[in-house]
């Protein structure tokens, strides 16, 4: 194969769909390699995510470069994930204006759109720190420079920024005490090579690295944030992830920064022309939207609890590792008028989904809500022309109400916002009824429903029901935190007591990690002796999180 001596549109678009396969090869290993397990968590996972909405913004650009460029810069802008992709979103908008400047990436423009994708990145980021991807990319691009000024070709300006790449990110340990203490490079950086693997894969034919498990590292505290100085990003401390998209003026947008700055950290904003990507992580939720109010319009707002993100994503992972994602019951195959799709977590709460006739779960709760995508591919693989989807979380309603637009099958939407009202709602299901009529039914059978549920603070706090310390119980109502005591049992009960009237009948209990047999034999001793009439049931979910939910009728 003869080297190529500059990338064209085609060679571009080549590049941007190699390094989203190359990335979704190897996301696993990269996810293994993030030290930081709340903010960012995923790094493997939010740069894969990011490159397919670049991947799928290329649709149509067709051979013109420019048009390819603007797909780049688009698609990256809006398809963003956590801190890692917003950061490689604007690594690939430094690189596609200076292409689309230069008609082309050769040896000397490719060295410069290096340096441009470094530079952006570094401007994105609110308090850089170095044995990061920016360290990395930075790394690389000067070598880049100093290869291209010095007369080397496009494969050897590549060369030139692996090479200087690897070495960067063989380093990072040294510059970051919290990846060496966990025996690792940075993840973000490794995720970043790949892109230059992909370039001299696609300009000389070189293969792209195989992937390579590493095993995950265990840390005892955590250390500083990628991108920002330590002190913060700690289970401790920020709880709370918040990205929207901010349409607002330019000459804004510092002023909004510095308003950020003092309500958090992982601070990234990338954008331009009256859009922006905007990510923070932070306690104060308000403040962070009202800050993009004061002088614009936020819109697409993402919040997430980044401490139940990571229970959430360690029992998904231990339930892909046991097969338990996959076990669809044979008998639910069978082609029915309607069919029912559910949100949830827990091997247990998908067991009791199964039992009542659903034919499609899709994995997700309160911090990993699942995308469109996801739904989508669930409707189109339950056996029916009518699908009713189960969000069971209010903030997986808006997600889900996207689906229909997307699918020849009709479907419904009901607004179940937790797992006890989606167990009611079933209990009215009728696979041989339209989609249209099971609706009507079921959401008649959820609202029939009271929840309660249990977890646990992880800060101190306060609330109606008085102060909170960390490690108390808390019972929670839909008017929300309604008991806190430090005993689960006590706090269980008190809810209990609020949520159980002497006309209710039946109280599903519904037992997640954390639970116990002699706190659920107290429970329902107490329900024994003090509502007559009631009928406990107890069945186990395995939900992260929350030891009990409660649905009462």
């Amino acid at each position: 194969m003869t080297s190529l001596a500059q990338l064209g549109a085609r060679d571009l678009a080549a590049v941007v769909v190699g390094y989203r396969d190359a990335l979704v090869a190897h996301k696993a290993g990269i996810n293994r390699l993030n030290v930081y397990p709340v903010p960012d968590g995923d790094t493997g996972t939010n740069m894969a995510l990011t490159l397919t909405a670049v991947a799928e913004e290329l649709h149509g650009a067709g051979e013109d470069l420019d048009a390819v460029c603007k797909a780049m810069s688009h698609g990256s802008l809006m398809g963003a994930r956590g801190n890692s992709g917003v950061i490689l979103s604007q690594l690939l908008r430094g690189m596609a204006t200076v292409v689309a400047e230069a008609g082309g990436f050769d040896a000397e423009s490719g060295s410069r759109a290096l340096a441009e994708a470094a530079s952006a990145a570094y401007e994105a980021v609110m308090r850089p720190v170095e044995g990061t991807i920016l360290t990395v990319a930075r790394e690389a691009s000067e070598a880049a420079v100093v290869a291209a000024a010095g007369g080397a070709n496009l494969v050897g300006m590549l060369e030139a920024a692996l090479a200087q790449g690897t070495d960067a990110l063989a380093r990072t340990p040294d510059m970051l005490p919290v990846l060496k203490d966990a025996g690792v490079v940075d993840a973000g950086g490794a995720g970043f090579l790949l892109l230059l693997d992909v370039l001299l894969n696609v300009v000389d034919g070189r293969p792209v690295p195989q992937p390579v498990e590493f095993d995950a590292p265990v840390l005892t505290e955590v250390g500083a944030v990628p991108g920002e100085p330590d002190g913060h990003g700690g289970l401790a401390d920020l709880r709370y992830e918040v990205m929207y998209f901010l349409d607002a003026p330019d000459a804004s947008i510092p002023a909004f920064k510095d308003v950020w700055a003092g309500i958090g950290d992982s601070i990234v904003v990338v954008g331009g022309d009256g859009l922006w990507n905007c990510h923070i992580h932070t306690d104060d939720i308000g403040a962070s939207i009202e800050a993009a109010i004061d002088i614009g319009t936020p819109r697409q707002i993402r919040v997430t609890d980044l401490i139940e993100q990571v229970e959430e994503e360690r029992w998904v992972r231990e339930a892909t590792d046991s097969g338990a994602l996959d076990e669809v019951p044979e008998h639910l195959q069978t082609p029915v008028t309607c069919a029912v799709v559910a949100v949830a977590s827990g091997e247990g709460i998908r067991r009791i989904f199964y039992s009542l006739g659903v034919q499609g779960i899709v994995t997700g709760g309160q911090s990993m809500n699942p995308s469109t995508a996801e739904l989508i591919a669930a409707v189109e693989a339950v056996p029916a022309d009518q699908v009713v989807i189960l969000p069971n979380n209010k903030n997986i309603i808006p997600v889900a109400q996207q689906v229909d637009d997307h699918t020849t099958k009709t479907v419904v939407v009901l607004a179940t916002k937790g797992i006890t009202e989606g167990f009611a709602a079933l209990l009215a299901y009728d696979p041989e009824t339209s989609g249209s009529d099971n609706a009507v039914a079921m959401s008649e059978a959820a609202a029939s429903v009271v929840a309660g549920e249990i977890t646990q603070a992880v800060r101190q706090s306060s609330c109606d029901a008085g102060p909170i310390a960390t490690g108390d119980w808390l019972g929670i109502a839909s008017e929300g935190i309604v008991a806190v005591e430090v005993d689960l049992a006590t706090v269980a009960v008190a809810l209990l007591d609020l949520l159980v009237g002497q006309d209710h009948e039946i109280v599903t209990i519904i037992e997640g990690e954390g639970a116990s047999a002699g706190t659920t034999r107290h429970l329902t001793e107490w329900l024994g002796a003090h509502r007559e009439g009631v009928t406990a049931e107890v069945h186990h979910g395995g939900q992260p999180l929350y030891p009990y939910l409660f649905g009462i009728e």
